[in-house]
């Protein structure tokens, strides 16, 4: 049985979808494909695949078709899939272009993914389950097998000239304009940076992107390389496209990822993302550097419920590659599906996956066997669900900015949601060793009202304010607690058998945040 319903969300199930919106991306939760490691045509769940050698593995867009029930399951309403233009061909230092972004020809389509006609199925498939296609596309630069100097731009289509692209250069990361003009790469691949400010540059793109969206019927777009873009190019670009665009803004800092939400659409939520990791990525993790962080982007971005939220991608270790404990693992996840934006899981999270550094963090999802019971397949699948039925109760839940509500060394509580609507995650970074403690939470916190019944709905547990309104909040094995009115769960298909705590404890007193007097028994569904 599946974990969560389409008719709950209010989608059609129809042959195609409009493309849509930035404000509707809000309300989708994204599940990134890295296309040649996802899934085989031949369904084979044992296939050699040396993520080391860089090599194509047989990925396919048949076969994501075929596992999208697979993602579906997990309450994911998109997929974000790898570059699909054809790469250059031929093997190096760092491996063959498996991943998509050394791109030789836009005009046609990567074969060792499929046929166009496969793509155009893709994205039909998806659009007849109500979900939808986000594409990456690199507008930065071409691929080259070889060093800077010695490029034959006449392999290229369309860029074939030395006059599209800027004067070799190593980048200094530390000056503006070498980020943008200079290239990406080394002297085994190069990677030709294009002349973006140049209009006919740009036009080639604007034609490019809006005839790429039209054939395969495609409703986002990431951009790889956005801060190596010039900015200008962008509002064109995204006009041009017609769709929600969330760019690769790669840096830690703000005041510097923030101010590209004047060009685009959204960007991916790079800081936030070593603020989640570092808090939760040891049980001395930083919980105050996360809840400056969060309040500092709400001051800084243009909008927050833009921004693509994520915890592991293609080019950062996995989360697990820092800490085997899976409760720790378990809080960043939900504290990321739950955060202000669209959620972003990479493909393998759900699997536990622990590669390092690139190319290690490439695994082939196929040698998991698509496990469906495994303990974070499970868990993404609950906080996708209640973050779907609380769009639907209430579609203003995406653009409401949550926000901290109480922190302390090891905890950070965060609300999301007007009262009677809101959702109230609990995350902690004690991991699954730690003790068992009651946090008590003021209605002032949590916006709950007095004897208001509320689920835990990570454990299907019952609970209920006191007289004025105060939550006890149980906490044990280091795991997360996300509580939604009860009232609102009613025919959702969230916790249809809801237990009580195994223990009493009296709500209306106040209990030390470290006492060890409740161990909570969970009973997961």
């Amino acid at each position: 049985m599946r974990l969560w319903t389409l008719i709950s969300l209010g989608f059609s199930l129809m042959s195609t979808a409009a493309a849509l919106s930035p404000a509707q991306w809000r309300s989708q939760s994204v599940y990134q494909v890295l296309t040649d490691r996802f899934a085989r045509t031949d369904g084979s769940t044992s296939a050699t695949c040396n993520t080391g050698s860089q090599i194509y593995c047989g990925g396919t867009w048949q076969g994501i078709i075929n596992k999208l029930d697979y993602i579906q399951d997990m309450g994911f309403t998109a997929i974000w899939i790898s570059p699909v233009v054809a790469n250059l061909v031929g093997n190096s230092a760092d491996g063959e272009a498996y991943h998509g972004y050394w791109a030789q020809n836009i005009n046609e389509v990567n074969s060792n993914f499929g046929a166009s006609s496969d793509l155009v199925a893709l994205s039909a498939a998806l659009h007849a389950k109500g979900m939808y296609l986000m594409v990456d596309v690199v507008t930065n630069h071409m691929g080259y097998l070889g060093c800077q100097t010695c490029v034959n731009y006449g392999v290229f289509t369309p860029f074939n000239s030395e006059s599209y692209y800027h004067p070799p250069c190593d980048i200094d990361y530390s000056n503006a304009t070498s980020v943008q003009v200079c290239w990406e790469g080394d002297n085994t691949v190069s990677l030709p940076d294009l002349r973006t400010e140049d209009s006919d540059v740009l036009s080639t793109w604007e034609s490019w992107i809006k005839s790429l969206v039209s054939t395969y019927n495609i409703d986002g777009l990431r951009v790889d390389s956005a801060q190596q873009v010039d900015q200008a190019f962008f509002p064109p670009f995204q006009s041009a496209a017609g769709v929600y665009i969330v760019g690769e803004v790669f840096n830690g800092d703000p005041t510097y990822v923030c101010p590209y939400q004047n060009y685009m659409s959204g960007v991916l939520n790079y800081p936030a993302y070593y603020w989640i990791t570092q808090a939760f990525e040891s049980t001395s993790g930083s919980i105050s550097n996360l809840v400056n962080g969060i309040n500092e982007m709400k001051s800084d971005c243009a909008d927050t419920t833009l921004l693509g939220s994520f915890l592991e991608n293609h080019d950062n270790p996995r989360f697990p590659s820092y800490t085997s404990d899976l409760s720790l693992a378990k809080n960043a996840i939900a504290f990321t599906i739950l955060a202000d934006g669209i959620p972003i899981i990479y493909e393998g999270q759900e699997q536990h996956y622990s590669g390092g550094g690139v190319p290690n963090n490439r695994e082939a999802i196929w040698l998991s066997d698509y496990s469906t019971t495994a303990p974070l397949y499970t868990w993404i699948a609950q906080v996708n669900q209640i973050r779907n039925q609380a769009i639907f109760k209430d579609s203003s839940y995406v653009t409401y900015k949550a926000y901290p509500v109480y922190s302390d060394s090891s905890t950070i509580v965060m609300r999301k949601g007007y009262a009677g609507l809101q959702v109230i995650g609990v995350f902690t970074n004690l991991g699954a060793n730690g003790a068992s403690y009651t946090l008590n939470l003021p209605s002032s916190d949590t916006g709950f009202t007095a004897s208001q019944a509320v689920t835990e709905v990570m454990s299907c547990t019952a609970y209920t304010t006191n007289s004025s309104g105060n939550l006890a909040v149980s906490m044990a094995s280091g795991l997360a607690r996300i509580f939604y009115p009860t009232a609102q769960l009613t025919g959702s298909g969230v916790c249809d058998v809801i237990t009580r705590p195994t223990s009493s404890y009296h709500l209306e007193k106040l209990y030390d945040h470290k006492s060890m007097i409740y161990q909570q028994v969970f009973k997961h569904k």
